[in-house]
């Protein structure tokens, strides 16, 4: 099992665990993997420091001068966790209606249907005419998940 570190292309880091290094390349070039807080999939492989035994010798190589990888702030941490959290409780609280979701908010908002949390897929326009027709509209942006739980 190979355990990498990934970065997508809005500088959002995160674990990917694959079976081998060509299990990644394969999922990476069919636009498989994607970037857990914003569905990106243009995702690169981070440095990561390699497993060295040092029992037979305890000498070091002197450092490149190359760090690597830039650090993630504590903060920028933070603020991924707390994303994460929130995206976790949208789809847990929310129904998911798909394509359908201008059509299922009329329904809730003219009482055709019993009122409930939900979400979907609409267009700029749909959005729009549901605003006029003063139904609330919130875009959020989630990654695509698949129907189980994440995480």
């Amino acid at each position: 099992m190979k355990v990498l570190n990934l970065r997508c292309a809005h500088d959002h880091t995160f674990e990917g665990w694959f079976g081998s290094e060509g299990d990644f390349q394969s999922q990476l070039e069919r636009g498989l993997v994607e970037c857990p807080l914003c569905g990106d999939r243009e995702v690169a492989k981070l440095p990561s420091a390699p497993r060295i035994s040092m029992s037979r010798s305890r000498d070091l190589a002197e450092p490149s001068g190359h760090d690597g990888a830039k650090p993630v702030s504590p903060e920028a941490l933070t603020m991924q966790n707390l994303w994460m959290r929130a995206v976790q409780h949208v789809l847990a609280h929310t129904d998911d209606v798909g394509e359908r979701f201008a059509e299922e908010a009329r329904r809730i908002h003219y009482g055709e249907t019993e009122e409930r949390a939900i979400r979907g897929r609409a267009t700029p326009e749909d959005r729009q005419a549901l605003q006029e027709e003063g139904i609330d509209v919130v875009s959020i942006a989630l990654p695509e998940t698949p129907s189980g739980p994440l995480q």
